[in-house]
């Protein structure tokens, strides 16, 4: 038995990046002997095992054949028969594809070492086309290293381009394709994980919703960059500078689904694109079976995104009422999340990215004042259900125009 680190331990120590976890192969071991071993089987597709102290994965080293569509249309061979370079041969990219033993000594057959230093994503054999996956999975790596210079191989891309028009990518199930994106959200530079689909001809097949929106013009006094992909793009990095959690991401990148539905003839004018791109949200949600906290959070900031823009410019009856509608006064961690949304999206605009926004600071205050307000006063007077919530309406906007100087006329 031989004992391996693989994978993207290896890659990231190379790179300098702290490893946050650690993957194992196992050369010339049996299932029964990695259970006599006291390992616990987790595989179900093919065997891998967690150590019995410190948890981590050793996975049996394996070879895999074709046999249907998508990412679990293979049969794997497993035995003691099975060398390193086979287990090895069968990952995406070569900076993927490397190994140590025991002693730290690289084992690279497919050139990863190489490719890490000069910061290409390069598949390691043509089979790569076997695994729709991986048109992803690239996807998410530029997401990842953008920053550090990676690019995508050419022949690489051509290969993604092959399988985007090939319908393998149809194949894709919706879990898979959910992990891979919410993963490409989290990363440094999450606008390179729905470029480089473009790029490779996968969006359409995969986010038609944010596909279409590209060549989609917005007026150039509020948009310079004026098409409506770009500045979702945009609005991607900005949420990603900004340290914006995933669900938040999220909701940038779909916040602006309704421009796509606008009729031509109304271009540029959008007016009234929050609701259309609500019910896009919804059916994207759908079909990828989106986690509820994320598509909650989309929808809030799809429908309320422009309100919050034009909050300088509103009196206190009109902050109140978007408070309510958000749900910030019960729900603090999202309304945080909102704020931050919208802050992506105004700032995500050519020459506009450094432009402070008042609009969150101003509600936040609000909030405050807005939440000093209780439903015991409506008790102690005898009002009843939807009474109680009229009442507090009018004794926040009292509060909120005490705090911003308006003569509320009380």
């Amino acid at each position: 038995m031989q004992i391996y680190l693989v994978g993207g331990a290896v890659r990231d120590r190379m790179l300098g990046i702290p490893p946050c976890e650690r993957d194992w192969v196992v050369v010339g071991a049996s299932r029964e002997q990695m259970l006599a071993l006291g390992f616990r089987q987790v595989g179900r597709d093919f065997p891998v095992f967690l150590h019995p102290e410190t948890g981590e994965e050793y996975a049996l080293a394996r070879r895999e054949r074709k046999s249907g569509h998508g990412y679990s249309g293979f049969s794997c061979e497993t035995g003691p028969q099975v060398s390193l370079e086979d287990d090895l041969a069968r990952r995406d990219l070569s900076i993927n594809a490397m190994a140590e033993d025991r002693d730290g000594c690289l084992i690279d057959p497919y050139g990863g070492a190489q490719d890490v230093r000069d910061g290409l994503l390069r598949h390691v054999s043509d089979a790569f086309v076997e695994d729709p996956l991986r048109v992803l999975r690239v996807a998410r790596f530029m997401a990842r290293f953008a920053s550090r210079g990676f690019r995508i191989h050419p022949a690489t891309m051509t290969l993604m381009r092959d399988m985007a028009t090939s319908g393998e990518l149809s194949h894709l199930v919706a879990e898979r394709v959910w992990t891979e994106t919410r993963r490409a959200l989290g990363e440094a530079s999450p606008q390179e994980y729905f470029r480089t689909l473009r790029e490779c001809g996968a969006l359409g097949a995969i986010f038609p919703e944010i596909e279409a929106l590209f060549g989609v013009p917005q007026p150039q006094r509020h948009h310079p960059e004026i098409d409506t992909g770009e500045h979702v793009l945009l609005c991607l990095r900005l949420a990603a500078q900004l340290r914006l959690t995933e669900p938040a991401r999220f909701a940038v990148l779909v916040h602006d689904l309704g421009k796509a539905l606008t009729p031509r003839e109304r271009w540029p004018s959008h007016v009234g694109h929050e609701k259309l791109g609500a019910v896009a949200v919804r059916a994207l949600c759908e079909r990828l079976r989106v986690p509820v906290k994320y598509r909650e959070l989309a929808l809030v900031v799809c429908l309320h995104h422009t309100r919050c823009h034009r909050v300088l410019e509103m009196r206190a009856p009109a902050i109140v009422s978007l408070l309510e509608d958000v749900d910030a006064l019960r729900n603090g961690e999202r309304f945080e999340e909102f704020l931050a949304a919208c802050e992506a999206d105004a700032r995500g605009r050519t020459g506009l990215e450094r432009h402070p926004y008042a609009q969150a600071e101003k509600l936040r205050r609000a909030r405050a004042a807005a939440a000093t307000v209780t439903a015991a006063p409506a008790l102690a007077r005898g009002l009843r259900g939807p009474q109680i919530a009229a009442e507090m309406h009018r004794l926040r906007c009292i509060e909120v125009a005490r705090l911003e100087g308006e003569d509320h006329g009380q």
